[in-house]
């Protein structure tokens, strides 16, 4: 593999965006969130934080770790993207969470649960919690979503993700099982949606992984007719994954305008 190769792969790519201090993030690595070796967490924080207790946005990973790591090459919270982003939401002025799991499903609830539980020994405010989950990453968070236990979630970021089959489809369905993500809103509809979390989905104008835009067009169709809190931007020239593949203007604008979004709805 070539010197070049390497660098380009999809395990090293960051987030074409940068913001002042973002080098300066203090990283609590690898804390243990479950009851074992397979639960750590990362748990980035900003420089100078504002307070002593923050909101934090959780990476959400919707792939089981070890066929994960296995196919791209390394753990999920150690990939460009995870870190990268993770960075650029503490320098923001919140907390980023990223972890590892098992089971993703069950996984999540334990480490949502545990940053509520440790709140205090985190730094962490456990009633203001965000969502960031991208591609085969949203269908967990769509089921989070739908859990009215979990009132702590205040938002939730949806980047160019596969989303609901609605109408009778059947197309997350097959890519759930052709790519291995978890679907756990199977079956479910937008009505189950919890009505009071904002939610910010961006769209890939150029997205080629089949059904995914057929699929996040209906949603976004059925969210706004069931009149829920929805910020959507399209970004008509961009690949899937735009904001580590699509150096542009436009795709730093949308990165802007999603950091604003976490901002306004978790330290508003």
């Amino acid at each position: 593999m070539s010197q070049q190769t390497t660098a380009d792969h999809i395990s090293r790519r960051k987030v074409l965006f940068d913001l002042p201090g973002i080098d300066a993030v203090r990283v609590r690595p690898d804390l243990q969130y479950g009851d074992s070796d397979a639960h750590l967490m990362d748990v980035y924080y900003p420089p100078d934080p504002a307070a002593a207790s923050l909101p934090a946005v959780v990476i959400v990973s919707g792939f089981p770790g070890a066929g994960f790591e296995k196919a791209i090459g390394c753990p999920f919270k150690e990939m460009g993207s995870t870190t990268s982003w993770s960075r650029l939401i503490a320098a923001s002025g919140l907390i980023a969470v990223a972890y590892a799991n098992r089971e993703p499903t069950a996984d999540i609830l334990t480490l949502v649960q545990h940053l509520r539980d440790h709140a205090d020994r985190l730094g962490i405010d456990p009633n203001r919690i965000g969502l960031w989950a991208s591609s085969g990453h949203v269908p967990l968070a769509l089921g989070l979503l739908m859990d009215s236990t979990l009132d702590g979630i205040k938002c939730a970021v949806l980047c160019y993700g596969y989303t609901l089959d609605l109408d009778g489809s059947t197309g997350i369905a097959q890519a759930a099982k052709a790519w291995g993500f978890v679907n756990p809103a199977a079956g479910r509809s937008i009505e189950d949606l919890r009505k009071d979390v904002p939610l910010f989905v961006a769209r890939a104008g150029q997205d080629r992984f089949a059904p995914l835009n057929e699929r996040l067009d209906a949603f976004v169709a059925c969210a706004a007719r069931a009149n829920l809190p929805l910020t959507f931007v399209n970004h008509p020239a961009a690949p899937h994954a735009f904001d580590l593949f699509d150096d542009s203007a436009t795709t730093r604008h949308i990165i802007r305008e999603i950091m604003a979004f976490l901002r306004f709805n978790l330290l508003s």
